[in-house]
């Protein structure tokens, strides 16, 4: 597994997103446990998730508490995993996603889900989402507080436009260690997000990392260069766009969600897989 830097710890290449073991559709735990001790085997040292992550209003936090389990329980050495995770996007339990960026709820939640995970620090803690009722800056604020007070050792954000990272940036005094956006073949409006986190030499987090990839409808003729591509390298198109993603830039670090052992090695084997030039031309973008 080849590595990447998140400001200054160094994480695998390829993280594991935590959030399809945890909503809707989600799998049993134990095949959620061993999805998660799989990505570990793999080398991967990158864990996201989020205190929304979950169905119902009693469970908030249940995929921080199903990793803090998985990694409680995992037979090697888990001292080198960074754990991300997120505040400020909330599930009543409808279905639905509202919003709370208040820099009080923010830092109840960190308190959350430092008791959930089961530790004294958070390893990096995103604003996960701009809430419009909330100015930016006093979100920002909050998430430098924690900080500051060594409640988390990296702060992030999440959803976030260029104006809000650069914003983030100067409030955090230069602290800004990633930006988790979107991004994905079907899915490129974030590329002048990723291009500022590269300028800025800030982790660029992108979520959905492989949307669209096995939709034709939604890549057109790009979907098919993808499999062309996989079927010269012997891999599966899921990887070639893991691989894509590592070649845009040496910040960007791909958090595919998994929910079967199997996805997530699949997965973790694109740090090693390089493609050419010819393939990148073929993919065009």
């Amino acid at each position: 597994m080849q590595s990447r830097r998140i400001g200054d710890v160094t994480v695998s290449a390829i993280g594991l997103g935590g959030m399809p073991m945890s909503i809707e559709g989600r799998p049993d735990e134990d095949r959620s446990i061993r999805t998660i001790h799989a990505a570990l085997d793999a080398g991967i040292t990158l864990i996201d998730t989020a205190d929304a992550y979950h169905i119902h209003a009693d469970e908030v936090g249940h995929n921080e508490t199903l990793i803090a389990r998985a990694l409680a329980t995992y037979g090697g050495d888990t001292s080198d995993v960074l754990v991300a995770t997120k505040g400020g996007h909330l599930r009543p339990g409808d279905g639905s996603w509202t919003l709370n960026g208040s820099p009080d709820y923010l830092k109840q939640a960190c308190e959350a889900s430092l008791k959930r995970l089961g530790v004294e620090t958070i390893g990096l803690y995103q604003f996960h989402r701009p809430d419009p009722e909330v100015p930016y800056a006093e979100s920002v604020g909050a998430i430098r507080d924690l900080l500051d007070a060594g409640k988390i050792r990296l702060a992030g954000i999440s959803n976030a436009d260029p104006e809000q990272i650069r914003q983030a940036q100067e409030i955090l005094g230069g602290r800004l260690a990633s930006v988790q956006n979107q991004f994905s073949p079907a899915f490129l409006s974030s590329e002048p997000e990723l291009r500022l986190c590269d300028e800025l030499g800030i982790a660029f987090l992108p979520w959905s990392p492989l949307g669209g990839i096995s939709k034709a409808s939604e890549l057109g003729g790009r979907a098919d260069a993808f499999a062309r591509v996989a079927e010269r390298h012997g891999v599966s198109p899921q990887r070639v766009c893991l691989a894509w993603h590592l070649a845009k830039s040496p910040v960007v670090v791909p958090i595919p969600g998994a929910s079967r052992p199997e996805t997530i090695r699949d997965s973790a084997q694109a740090s090693e897989l390089t493609l050419t030039s010819d393939d990148l031309a073929e993919i065009g973008i």
